[in-house]
């Protein structure tokens, strides 16, 4: 007979002796392990390894160790080491490469940004955390110790709430994109658990937008941010196929375009913004191309194998289709308004290194100058008329001209929009009504590095901070939007990196060279750079962003410094 009471044991047994020994023997090791939270269970549990000595990091360095094959990015800050993932959870990109400041490493690529103490996403892109894993520092060595249920894992979701079903306070996102995801998985993970609705007109939950002009035949399942099992295991309930048409904001209840009509406690306003179309003659044609939706990138891939491709306007859409297609339509032309691409955001040195890496790709360029017609044979694209009286053959031809607001629905809201449509909203993300924010490219907002001029910022990186903000102000907790917008574009497979808001800037300071395709460029607005963009000069951007994330001024004088030490690349 056993008896187990506050851990006292008494024994009573009449086994043959070498059962009884296996019993006890069996007995002890479960007890054992049973208390191991509070001793050595925990060790059983975890693999350990000597990753360096104590002084072979100093203050402000990190490398990756690895622990039973796990790679692991270990960092010294403070005198403190601190041991997370190595990969971001946006792209997996190595952040041994990108740039630590303070108690955080922001990514190297695309800029999202983790707590080193605890592996929290601090700024976007992404959705996910990395692993944090303990730290023992004995004897002037260092060793990680990782839960061996956590090994091969390279992200971590923060943990999130549950919907309660009494609960019935509705908070209503309109949109799928990333503003209102991120809007919804921060309520879970603050202890919002009331009915979060999602509504999209898309035919999938929230996905990889930017992906679609980088890589148009790609399949819906690799870039679906969240599974359906995940949002209905969190309550985020999503409804795709669906438009809100008009907005009641003192009855708080949307109508959408089937007649439905949904109730709000809180409202998000996230609907992005919808492509320009083309307006002359023969727009209407068959094989003229929007790209807007996953479907569009899949029909623009399909109708353009093999055939002719006229791609219009010479910014970032414009220019990462040309891209795609180069190596999979016949041919391929742009037309641009401006004499190089990206003239007006990147400047016309960059413009023209872009121009020739895509025409050594055979991509046919006619700038400054635009389309005055599109003609047809039997109600189908077959030539594209310009203004300087080129004519240029066609089967397929898409349209990069800018975006519009997705705001008509909030007509006769009260919800007050600037003259470009956009949704006005203060540093909280709060309309000018109660209860209602937006969020993403839909809005117009004060951005703090340049002393709350108010923006529309169409970054996918910004989309998800909105998002964010939105939810904590929701739950009273106030918060305001600060981030650096961080934005990339893509050509044959190179990345060009942008930190800070260019608009105004006077004059570029390069660093390397353009033409080499391998520089840093600066770019000045009264002796202080707003902004930065790069190509092969990693972590320069990343480190930039976050200088001035700190509100620190980076002057014109510092740019011409031959000595970029103070980078700390």
């Amino acid at each position: 007979m056993l008896l187990n009471a506050s851990r006292t044991l008494v024994i009573v047994c009449c086994l043959h002796r070498p059962t009884f020994s296996s019993f006890i023997k069996q007995f002890f090791t479960k007890e054992y392990i049973s208390m191991n939270n509070e001793d050595q269970g925990e060790a059983l549990e975890e693999v350990s390894g000597l990753v360096c000595q104590e002084d072979d990091l100093n203050d402000g360095q990190m490398k990756v160790v690895s622990v039973a094959d796990q790679k692991v990015l270990l960092v010294r800050t403070e005198g403190q080491y601190s041991a997370v993932g190595n990969q971001c959870t946006h792209y997996n990109a190595p952040l041994v490469n990108g740039a630590l400041v303070g108690n955080r490493v922001r990514c190297p690529f695309h800029g999202a940004c983790f707590n080193i103490k605890t592996g929290d996403i601090e700024e976007y892109p992404g959705l996910d955390c990395l692993p944090c894993y303990k730290v023992n520092v004995q004897d002037g060595k260092v060793y990680v110790s990782i839960k061996k249920k956590a090994l091969k894992q390279t992200r971590r979701v923060k943990e999130m709430c549950n919907v309660l079903p009494n609960v019935t306070h509705t908070i209503l996102l309109i949109g799928g994109g990333p503003a209102a995801l991120v809007c919804a998985e921060t309520l879970r993970q603050n202890c919002y658990q009331g009915r979060i609705v999602m509504v999209t007109k898309d035919s999938s939950p929230p996905f990889d937008k930017p992906k679609l002009s980088k890589a148009m035949n790609v399949d819906i399942s690799n870039i679906v941010l969240r599974s359906n099992e995940f949002l209905q295991q969190y309550g985020i309930e999503v409804r795709i196929g669906q438009e809100a048409v008009t907005v009641n904001t003192r009855e708080k209840a949307v109508t959408m375009k089937d007649g439905a009509v949904l109730h709000y406690d809180q409202l998000l306003i996230s609907t992005g913004c919808r492509a320009r179309r083309l307006t002359c003659p023969g727009s209407d044609l068959k094989g003229v191309k929007l790209l807007e939706r996953y479907e569009d990138a899949k029909d623009i891939h399909a109708s353009c194998l093999g055939r002719k491709a006229v791609v219009v306007g010479t910014s970032f859409i414009g220019m990462e289709v040309a891209s795609y297609l180069a190596n999979k339509a016949s041919s391929v032309a742009i037309v641009g308004t401006t004499k190089y691409p990206f003239q007006q955001s990147l400047g016309s040195q960059i413009g023209q290194m872009t121009m020739q890496m895509l025409e050594e790709k055979n991509v046919k360029f006619y700038m400054n100058d635009s389309v005055t017609e599109i003609r047809g044979v039997n109600g189908s694209v077959k030539e594209v008329m310009l203004k300087s009286g080129t004519l240029l053959e066609a089967d397929v031809v898409i349209a990069g001209i800018g975006v519009i607001p997705n705001s008509d629905f909030l007509a006769g809201s009260e919800v007050d929009l600037d003259p470009r449509k956009a949704v006005v909203v203060d540093k909280f993300m709060r309309t000018n009504v109660a209860d209602v924010f937006s969020a993403g490219d839909v809005t117009s907002f004060p951005l703090t590095i340049r002393s709350d001029q108010r923006v529309s910022v169409g970054h996918w990186q910004m989309s998800q901070a909105h998002g964010r903000v939105a939810a904590l102000n929701m739950l009273n907790i106030p918060t305001k939007i600060e981030s650096i917008p961080f934005f990339w574009t893509v050509l044959l497979e190179k990345s060009i990196r942008y930190a800070g808001y260019g608009e105004g800037y006077t004059e570029i300071v390069f660093k390397g060279k353009v033409e080499e395709r391998k520089f840093l460029a600066f770019y000045i607005k009264d002796d202080t750079v707003v902004a930065v963009a790069s190509l092969m000069f990693d972590p320069a951007v990343a480190q930039l962003a976050e200088r001035m994330a700190a509100g620190q001024r980076i002057t014109k004088a510092q740019t011409q410094l031959e000595d970029l030490s103070w980078l700390q690349m």
